[in-house]
């Protein structure tokens, strides 16, 4: 599960809204030990406070999936981690991550760290779930 997790592009980040309804969004990510950790990039966006980080600073319970799809269904699969999610804005671990990133994504390649709105958020791995057809 590790190994497919770690090499897919693209995850499905899961957080909890104040009411409570799930708020779903594609994010790039690296693994860092039990840590996944993930970062407001540069892509445009309304704000630099994104519902997900408003989310996580009020319930940190979130949950990431990746999974691979194909019409031949031998091949599916899917994983999945729950864990606990904190928003990083600056210091070592901010840093670090940008750093994971940068070496999985070619365009994090001269990405900036010094960003007030380059917020990380840090997902601490308390559960892998995940199946696949064979």
């Amino acid at each position: 599960m590790r190994r497919r997790f770690t090499a897919a592009r693209v995850a499905r980040l899961a957080t909890v809204r104040p009411d409570g309804r799930p708020h779903v969004v594609p994010v790039c990510f690296a693994v860092d030990g039990d840590r996944v950790v993930s970062v407001v990039d540069d892509k445009p966006k309304r704000s630099a406070e994104l519902a997900r980080l408003t989310n996580v600073r009020a319930q940190p319970a979130v949950s990431l999936l990746v999974d691979e799809y194909d019409d031949d269904w031998t091949r599916l699969w899917w994983v999945r981690i729950d864990g606990t999610g904190v928003v990083v804005d600056g210091g070592a671990d901010h840093a670090q991550a940008v750093a994971l990133l940068a070496t999985k994504y070619a365009q994090y390649a001269h990405y900036r760290d010094d960003r007030p709105s380059a917020a990380v958020l840090a997902v601490t791995i308390e559960r892998w779930s995940g199946w696949s057809f064979g």
